[in-house]
């Protein structure tokens, strides 16, 4: 994987000062500062990716004594940990209460399908698509909660929620053929990084395949030097702490969407 990180951190900042940033190197990098109710500036630096990501991360601090980083965790110490999962492979166990309760089981099941994908990253990944709206149609046709194109639904769905119909539309169907989706464009990955035609890391591929497709993957040799393939990848990522309950979502959240910044108790 082409990302590191940098943090550094001030302690009793003030909360007109309280902001996370996190930022891109090398292909234009924008600054997006994040409101945030803890008490220091932690600055993420996400190298290689070339893009700013959103403020999608501030979640797992966008509040003040709550969560899962542990008794007495700092605002650092959280940091730290958002990166550390930032940074892996998603295989670690979902926290349920983070996505709803009807999909805790299909999510499971998707991330079960193959070993290079868990569901942490389904469930991070559905966020992006489709924002938990499983009757969401996009502009090209792409349907569901994990928006795949038709064409690709057609190959990988199946009637996994037994109602004799297979449907883009039907929730368990959506995210299971996501899983199966996932799982073969993650082997086309490890084969094409075992054979030398491509480098970096195999779940960074395997996400830019699925939203910009696996032959583009392949002619750039890696990840795409692109903001689409490299945002695309930070963003799903930027999520997994959140699946992987580092930080418990603030009193009254909704499962599966990340609360407004701006919205937040100071």
């Amino acid at each position: 994987m082409g990302a590191g990180s940098d943090r550094s951190a001030e302690g009793g900042a003030s909360a007109a000062t309280r902001n996370t940033v996190i930022a891109g190197t090398g292909c234009g990098c924008l600054l997006s500062p994040v409101v945030l109710a803890g008490g220091a500036i932690v600055v993420i630096i996400i190298c290689g990716f070339g893009v700013l990501l959103a403020p999608l991360i501030a979640l797992i601090l966008l509040f003040g004594g709550g969560g899962g980083g542990g008794d007495g965790a700092s605002n650092e110490e959280i940091a730290q940990q958002v990166m550390d999962v930032f940074e892996g492979d998603g295989k670690g166990e979902l926290e349920e209460s983070t996505v709803p309760e009807d999909l805790v089981e299909p999510i499971k099941d998707a991330g079960a399908v193959c070993e290079a994908i868990g569901p942490i990253v389904i469930a991070a990944q559905i966020e992006y698509e489709s924002g938990f709206d499983a009757s969401l149609v996009g502009s090209g046709g792409e349907r569901g909660l994990s928006q795949l194109p038709p064409e690709v639904f057609e190959e990988y769905g199946e009637d996994d929620d037994d109602n004799d119909e297979v449907s883009a539309l039907d929730a368990e169907d959506s995210v299971m053929a996501q899983g199966r989706y996932l799982c073969a464009l993650a082997e086309q990955v490890q084969q094409a990084l075992d054979d030398g035609r491509a480098e970096g890391d195999a779940l960074d591929l395997t996400l830019a395949a699925y939203h910009v497709g696996i032959d583009t993957v392949l002619a750039a040799g890696g990840l795409p030097r692109t903001n689409e393939a490299q945002g695309y990848v930070a963003a799903v990522r930027a999520q997994f702490a959140k699946y992987a309950g580092v930080a418990a979502p603030p009193d009254g959240a909704t499962p599966g969407v990340t609360p407004d910044p701006a919205a937040s108790p100071a």
